[in-house]
């Protein structure tokens, strides 16, 4: 599986396209890197995922019981944004234009690395995601790590 690291800044083109930077290009295994899925992140950014990490979320979504409203929400929420994409000849992937108005995402955008995926968030709105969460990083990094413990212990 596909473990990214990195950011980048990028610019989108007039017909929502933009170039995989290379630093992160050359992360992806040969032979998985013809196609992606792309959706709606869970803030205002746009998720890519790579097929190996998507099959196996797809598979874990399709297993949710349909019987609970939430998990139907969820799904539409999270499955109806998705599609396929491959890069163009030149390496370009285009982003349909749904998702770049999810994101508020005209020209100036940050591709960002989160391990098994990559997130593409408007310039600005990243930024200022970062300036305004910085600040409770310490208080956040103890309590996600209650889920595995201290990772910075040898």
């Amino acid at each position: 599986m596909t473990k990214f690291l990195g950011e980048g800044e990028v610019a989108i083109d007039s017909k929502g396209r933009f170039l995989l930077p290379a630093k992160i290009a050359k992360q992806i295994p040969e032979g998985m890197g013809e196609k992606f899925v792309i959706n709606r992140g869970f803030e205002k950014c746009i998720t890519i995922y790579t097929m190996d990490v998507w099959t196996v979320i797809h598979d874990k979504v399709s297993k949710l019981n349909d019987l609970r409203e939430d998990v139907r929400m969820f799904k539409r929420l999270f499955l109806n944004g998705a599609s396929f994409v491959e890069p163009d000849s030149a390496g370009r992937i285009l982003i349909t234009k749904s998702l770049l108005e999810f994101a508020g995402i005209e020209k100036d955008a940050v591709l960002t690395a989160q391990g098994n995926k990559l997130e593409l968030w408007d310039q600005d709105t990243y930024y200022k995601y970062l300036e305004q969460n910085s600040v409770n990083y310490s208080k956040l990094a103890q309590s996600v790590s209650i889920d595995f413990g201290n990772i910075f212990e040898n």
